[in-house]
């Protein structure tokens, strides 16, 4: 298995263009929550092609994008070009190259689930001014329409990883773990794409356990294009999430 820097090789199109992207009403709930603003400079770990990282530099805040993987970073650098107030690194959660004490928040996206929680937390706990936050925002996918149970029932024929990751991030003893105690704010936002038939496709190549080609690649694609036939509304698809946002202190 390819580790988690390089496994995204040669996705870095489709996820920049097709990864769901997170709702704005984050920002207005950080501001009700903890006192967000546009003063707070925000380390955005395993920032991958800044999707997160945008929604805080159209707020305005100042935002450091720690990514590991080369092809990732510089397509964020790319498409975040005319932000001045975006810095991005090569850096690891568990080693962020940031500076001490330099951050008022550390976020993490869909990313989280590959870090050592244990080295991040402490690696959070060491660049995170006095008072700071953590805000941990997830896209989790919903299984209620026909369409996403027969999307997700796809995907599961292919791997696992992905729901039971979702499972991980959820679990109450997890988060508890992870913060230090239950002390941590929870909320779920509606989100969702609507897709034509090359976007789903594109949608599905962005996880980093379907094959690119091959056998494999051709039975997935065949798979995609029959539940796209089957549901889809007008050319398009409608995939729907619940973001999952846990605000909390180390």
């Amino acid at each position: 298995m390819k580790n988690s820097v390089s496994r995204f090789d040669g996705r870095v199109e489709f996820y920049a263009k097709y990864r769901p992207g997170y709702p704005e009403q984050i920002i207005s709930l950080l501001e009700k929550k903890i006192g967000f603003d546009v003063s707070k400079d925000v380390a955005d770990i395993g920032s991958g092609t800044g999707i997160l990282s945008r929604l805080f530099l159209n707020n305005g805040n100042l935002v450091f994008g720690i990514e590991p993987n080369d092809e990732m970073r510089k397509a964020a650098e790319e498409k975040l070009e005319r932000f001045l107030n975006f810095i991005c690194l090569k850096g690891t959660a568990e080693k962020t190259m940031l500076a001490d004490k330099c951050v008022d928040i550390v976020t993490a996206g869909q990313a989280f689930h590959w870090f050592d929680s244990k080295k991040a937390k402490s690696e959070f706990k060491r660049i995170l001014r006095p008072g700071g936050y953590v805000v941990i925002i997830w896209n989790e996918r919903k299984n209620v329409s026909m369409f996403m149970k027969a999307y997700n029932k796809l995907l599961k024929t292919l791997s696992k990883e992905w729901e039971e990751a979702e499972e991980n991030i959820a679990d109450k003893d997890f988060l508890k773990s992870f913060f230090g105690h239950e002390d941590y704010h929870s909320q779920s936002l509606p989100n969702f794409q609507n897709l034509d038939l090359y976007g789903l496709k594109g949608r599905v190549l962005t996880a980093s356990y379907v094959p690119m080609q091959g056998p494999g690649h051709k039975e997935i694609m065949n798979g995609v294009k029959d539940i796209f036939d089957k549901f889809n509304n007008g050319g398009q698809v409608k995939l729907e999430y619940s973001t999952r946002v846990f605000i909390g202190k180390l």
